[in-house]
C-alpha cells in the first residue's frame, strides 16, 4: 500500500513539473511581414497611387499579391531578410520591383517599373486584424 501511494505521489509530481515546464514556453509570434498592408506609392510630379499588399511569410520567403486600381498582381519572388523586403512581380508588359525596410510598424522603401523607367518611394502600414 505504501509503495502504491509513493508511486502515485511521484507520478503527480512528474505531471505537475511537466505542466510548469511547458507553461513557460514562449508563444511563437506571427512573422513580421505576414498580413495585409495598406500602402501608397509616390510618383514624382504625379498623384499618389494607393495599393494593398497581402503577404504571407515562411522563413525568409514572402508570397502573396499586390492590388491596385488596375487589378491584382501575384508576387513572382519575394524575400524578407534582416529587416529588408524585396518583391518582384511581372506582367507581359512590365517588370516591377518593390524594396523596403520595416521601421517599427511601417514599411518605407522604393519601387520601380521596367522597361519605362518609372520609380519612386512608397510606404505602408499593416491593417488592423479583424476583431473576434
Amino acid at each position: 500500500m505504501i509503495n502504491a501511494k509513493w508511486m502515485a505521489g511521484v507520478c503527480l509530481m512528474i505531471l505537475a513539473s511537466g505542466c510548469l515546464l511547458f507553461s513557460d514556453e514562449k508563444k511563437i509570434k506571427d512573422p513580421p511581414v505576414a498580413g495585409t498592408w495598406e500602402c501608397v506609392a509616390h510618383l514624382s510630379g504625379e498623384h499618389d497611387i494607393p495599393f494593398t499588399m497581402a503577404l504571407e511569410q515562411n522563413g525568409e520567403t514572402v508570397t502573396g499579391t499586390i492590388t491596385t486600381h488596375d487589378g491584382e498582381l501575384p508576387i513572382k519572388t519575394g524575400t524578407y531578410k534582416a529587416g529588408s523586403l524585396q518583391l518582384h512581380m511581372e506582367t507581359s508588359e512590365a517588370k516591377y520591383q518593390v524594396t523596403g525596410k520595416l521601421d517599427g510598424e511601417q514599411f518605407k522603401g522604393q519601387w520601380s517599373k521596367e522597361p519605362d523607367g518609372l520609380a519612386g518611394d512608397w510606404e505602408g502600414k499593416k491593417s488592423a486584424p479583424p476583431k473576434s
